[in-house]
């Protein structure tokens, strides 16, 4: 480094990504973590750039009124790179990841929208069904340091449910081994330990059973951690789209089937379409009446689909671009429901839509990562030619 290792810095707003936003005396933008607008702070630099740095506060000169004491005593500078919020209050961190979906909406979409963050039941900690321990040379599991490879052991992990904890994967070695998975549903927990060549070693059952809205779905791969959470968001995208039976439903990245299935039971004549053969499988097997597509979703939208009444998009979190956008607008949906994980994404889709003719009449955003900078949303599109609201 070329600058000081410490700066000494006034923070100002937050910023996507667990960050606040300073200055270096040079103009440049710093990006600081373990801060919290209002404070000064010394900040140890973690990179540079020609026109950025990172840092993390490591000493606070000037607290905010929203800084608490971390519960965990691995959430500080240098230690583990999953809870970044730890040092706000709940509240301060439900209006940080309010204020990044608006700041995100307007500065990517140009759209002013008033965004509030609703908690899930059960408190902030001890909610993670799915954790995946990374193992460090010594055989010992733990989690990683932010932007690193470097494991940091932990006894425990507080978010981690305490049925995850009971699996007991701190508590052993793990010679020959990279990572292990923990996942639970219900009285049944599957430990998966990867070594770094070779198959996976997996104990418990190869799929889970989760149960939701009146029904069972099975599932082997991706399901939300928050044990709340798919129940929330089906609430959720029922409300915003409220299908009505004998519309043509559409469910993009599709899953396991959690929407198919809610808007199956709304009476909906159901297409799904999920790029993972398993997940495609699992959504078959979970919801019988839909009609799976197992494929590219772009490649299924320019292929073998000519209208729908309504979509559920719930991409990865990258988003669906711009390729995807424009084959749901060529649907003519009277509703699009949008599941995001990631502002930004959601925000350059939400412009994508304008473009087209659809615009974002409604949000929810959801606290399904207590403790993280993670926020979930639901974004109803709709044409621009409906009123508003």
């Amino acid at each position: 480094m070329t600058e000081p290792d410490l700066l000494e810095l006034e923070v100002g707003g937050y910023a996507q990504g667990g960050v606040c936003v300073a200055h270096h005396p040079d103009g440049r933008v710093v990006f600081v973590r373990h801060a919290l607008p209002g404070e000064r702070v010394r900040a140890l630099v973690t990179a540079s750039r020609k026109s950025w740095l990172r840092a993390d506060a490591v000493e606070v000169l000037t607290a905010s009124p929203d800084r608490v004491t971390p519960p965990c005593p691995y959430a500080h500078p240098g230690g583990c790179g999953g809870c970044d919020l730890q040092h706000a209050s709940i509240p301060a961190q439900h209006a940080w990841k309010a204020a990044v979906v608006a700041e995100q909406l307007q500065r990517l979409a140009g759209v002013t929208v008033d965004v509030t963050v609703e908690p899930l039941p059960g408190g902030p900690l001890g909610w993670r069904t799915r954790v995946a321990y990374s193992v460090g040379h010594d055989g010992r599991a733990g989690l990683l340091a932010q932007r690193s490879h470097t494991v940091i052991p932990i006894d425990r992990c507080l978010i981690a449910d305490p049925r995850v904890a009971a699996a007991g994967v701190t508590d052993r070695p793990w010679r020959g081994i990279g990572a292990v998975e923990v996942a639970v549903a219900g009285e049944a927990t599957r430990l998966v330990a990867r070594p770094p060549r070779g198959r996976p070693r997996v104990t418990g059952p190869a799929a889970l059973v989760e149960h939701v809205a009146g029904r069972d779905f099975t599932v082997h791969g991706f399901w939300q951690v928050h044990p709340a959470a798919a129940s929330t968001l089906a609430a959720a995208v029922l409300e915003l789209l409220a299908p009505a039976p004998g519309e043509r439903a559409v469910d993009l990245y599709a899953g396991a089937g959690l929407f198919a299935g809610v808007l199956d039971d709304a009476g909906c004549s159901v297409v799904a379409v999920e790029g993972s053969r398993q997940g495609a499988a699992d959504c078959a097997q979970n919801v019988p009446a839909a009609d799976v597509r197992n494929g590219d979703v772009a490649t299924v939208l320019a292929t073998g689909l000519d209208a729908a009444d309504v979509v559920v998009l719930d991409p990865p979190r990258e988003g669906a671009k711009a390729v995807v956008v424009a084959a749901v607008c060529a649907l003519r949906p009277r509703a699009v429901a949008y599941v995001a994980c990631d502002p930004a994404a959601l925000g350059r889709d939400v412009d994508t839509f304008g473009e087209l003719g659809y615009r974002l009449t409604a949000i929810r955003a959801y606290d399904l990562f207590p403790m993280t900078h993670h926020v979930e949303c639901v974004a109803l599109l709709e044409p621009a030619s409906v009123p508003a609201p």
